[in-house]
C-alpha cells in the first residue's frame, strides 16, 4: 500500500522550482550585460577610438615694454690685476727665495708698502699704471722715470730741480728716502761706484796739475826769452827764407804753449768722464723690487707661495682699482650688444643683483683689453679665447668679496622704449606672400586673421603692430597652436 504524501509536500517542492527559475534568469540577465559591455559593434568601436575633437591654445595680447636680453656668464675681477713673480735678491744671495710674506688674502695694501720680501731684498708697491720693465737707473730718461718721480713725490720724497722724466741728483735722493723708510739700503747702479767716482775724480785733479805744470813752464820760458823793456831786441827777430824765427828759444816756448793745449784737452776729458760717472752712480731701484698699482689701497687676491719656499713664478697677486666683470659674447651675440647697454649683474651665490653697463667690447675674438688698458683679467674666463671680451662696469662698488666669483649677466639688447602690443613668437605665421598674421579668437568662437608687423623680440615675445584697416588691441586671444589628445580642452594659454 502506497503511502500517500500530505498536500503541504507538494506545494513546497513548486515553490523551490520558481526560485530556482527565477535565480537562473538574474543570472543569464548579468551574463548578458557583462558581455553587451565586452562585445561592440564595428560601428561603436570605431567611435569609441577616435580621437576627441582638438582643442584651440590661446595667449592674451599685452601692451608693456618688451626688452631684448642676452644672457651670459662673467667673473668680478678688478680694473687692474698684477701677478707678482719677482727673480732676484741680494747680490750675495746664492738664489730667489721668499724671507717675509708679511701680507695675507685679503689685506688691504698701501701706497709705498712691501708686498714680500726676496732673498733680503723688498718688492715695493708704488702708484703707476705703466707697468715696469726696466731697471731704474741715475741717467735713464722716459716716461717710466716721470711716473716713479711723481710716485715719490706722492709719498713726500720730493726729486728737486730734477727734469720731468730724467733720473737725476735729485730722484736719487728721493729713491734713498724711500728705501729708508721702508728699512732697506737703495742698491747701488754700479757694483764699484765708489771706486769708479774716486779714480775718475783723481783723474781730474791729475789733468788740472798737468796743466798748471805746463802753463808755469810757458810763463818761465816767456820771461828768460823777453829783451829788456825799450832795447832793439823788442823789435821782432829776423827770419829766414823759409819763415821760421832765427831764435831757438823761441821755438822751445811754442812747444810748450802746445803742451798746454794738450793738457787742457786732457783735462776736458777728464772732467767729461767724471760727469759720466757720477750722473750713472749713485742709487738703481730693480725691476724686480717694484710692482705698479693703479690706485690704492689695492687687494691681495692670492697668494700661491709661502715662506722659505724658492720662487719659481707667480707668489702672490694684487688687484687695484674698482671690480669689474668680464664676461665674453659668442659670434651671434656681439653684434646685440653695445657698449652703454644695461646690464643685470647676478651672484647665485650670495643671490644679491646689482645694475652695471657695458663698458667696451673688444674688436676680436681672444682680445684681452680690460677696461684701464693695464693688467689682465683675473683667473678663468668664460667662453674662452672664442669669445669677445665684454667689460661691464657696476654702477654702484660691488662687495670686494665677490672678486673671483662668476656671475650671471643679463644684457638688454634692445628695447620698445615704450609700451606697445605683444603676443608670443608662436603666435605669428607667415603666409607665402611673405605677410605676416596673428589669428585672433573671438567670444564667440570665431577666428579672425589680423594682419600685422613684427619688431623687437624678446623673452619669447614678439612686438606686432596691425597694418593699417586692421585691428588688434590689448586684452585679445590669439591663437598660439593647437592641442590635440585625450586630455585636450578649450583654452589654454595666459
Amino acid at each position: 500500500m502506497t503511502e500517500q504524501q500530505p498536500p503541504s509536500a507538494g506545494l513546497s517542492r513548486r515553490r523551490k522550482w520558481v526560485v530556482g527559475v527565477a535565480a537562473g534568469s538574474v543570472l543569464l540577465s548579468g551574463v548578458g550585460v557583462a558581455v553587451a559591455q565586452v562585445i561592440k559593434s564595428p560601428a561603436q568601436a570605431a567611435a569609441d577610438s577616435a580621437a576627441p575633437p582638438p582643442s584651440v591654445l590661446t595667449a592674451v595680447v599685452e601692451q608693456r615694454v618688451l626688452v631684448a636680453s642676452v644672457v651670459v656668464r662673467g667673473t668680478v675681477t678688478a680694473e687692474q690685476s698684477v701677478d707678482v713673480a719677482p727673480v732676484g735678491g741680494g747680490s750675495d744671495a746664492a738664489g730667489s727665495v721668499i724671507t717675509k710674506l708679511p701680507v695675507n688674502v685679503g689685506d688691504k695694501v698701501k701706497e709705498g708698502q712691501v708686498l714680500l720680501e726676496v732673498s733680503g731684498r723688498p718688492v715695493i708697491a708704488l702708484r703707476g699704471t705703466l707697468p715696469a720693465y726696466r731697471d731704474f737707473k741715475p741717467g735713464a730718461e722716459g716716461g717710466d722715470v716721470a711716473q716713479l718721480q711723481k710716485a715719490l713725490a706722492g709719498l713726500g720724497h720730493g726729486v728737486g730741480a730734477d727734469r720731468a722724466g730724467y733720473f737725476g741728483e735729485g730722484t736719487k735722493t728721493a729713491l734713498s728716502a724711500l728705501y729708508a723708510s721702508v728699512g732697506y739700503d737703495a742698491r747701488p747702479a754700479l757694483p764699484d761706484g765708489k771706486t769708479a767716482v774716486a779714480t775718475a775724480q783723481k783723474a781730474v785733479t791729475s789733468a788740472e796739475r798737468a796743466v798748471e805744470d805746463a802753463q808755469r813752464s810757458v810763463d818761465r820760458a816767456g820771461k828768460s826769452t823777453a829783451p829788456p823793456p825799450g832795447s832793439a831786441a823788442t823789435k821782432p827777430p829776423a827770419t829766414d827764407e823759409k819763415g821760421s824765427a832765427g831764435s831757438a828759444s823761441a821755438g822751445d816756448l811754442s812747444d810748450l804753449r802746445k803742451q798746454v793745449e794738450r793738457a787742457k784737452e786732457d783735462l776736458r776729458t777728464a772732467r767729461e768722464q767724471l760727469k759720466e760717472v757720477l750722473a750713472t752712480a749713485g742709487p738703481m731701484l730693480p725691476v724686480s723690487e717694484l710692482v705698479f698699482l693703479s690706485s690704492f689701497p689695492a687687494r691681495v687676491d692670492s697668494i700661491a707661495s709661502k715662506v722659505g719656499a724658492q720662487v719659481s713664478g707667480k707668489v702672490l697677486t694684487v688687484s687695484a682699482g674698482a671690480l669689474v666683470v668680464n664676461g665674453y659674447l659668442q659670434e651671434y651675440q656681439k653684434g646685440l650688444v653695445q657698449p652703454g647697454r644695461q646690464v643685470e649683474v647676478l651672484s647665485e651665490v650670495t643671490g644679491g643683483a646689482s645694475t652695471a653697463s657695458v663698458v667696451s667690447v673688444a674688436e676680436n675674438a681672444g682680445q684681452e683689453k680690460p677696461a684701464d688698458g693695464g693688467g689682465q683679467p683675473a683667473g678663468p674666463q668664460p667662453g674662452g679665447s672664442n669669445g669677445y671680451l665684454m667689460v661691464v662696469q657696476p654702477k654702484e662698488p660691488l662687495d670686494p668679496k665677490l672678486a673671483g666669483q662668476d656671475v650671471r649677466l643679463t644684457i638688454e639688447a634692445a628695447s620698445t622704449g615704450g609700451e606697445v602690443l605683444v603676443v608670443p613668437v608662436s603666435a605669428v605665421s607667415a603666409a607665402v606672400n611673405g605677410r605676416t598674421y596673428v589669428t585672433v579668437l573671438e567670444a564667440d568662437g570665431t577666428r579672425r586673421r589680423v594682419q600685422v608687423t613684427t619688431g623687437t623680440t624678446g623673452d619669447g615675445h614678439v612686438e606686432v603692430r596691425p597694418t593699417a584697416g586692421e585691428h588688434l588691441s590689448k586684452g585679445e586671444r590669439v591663437v598660439v597652436g593647437v592641442r590635440t589628445g585625450a586630455n585636450s580642452g578649450q583654452g589654454g594659454g595666459k
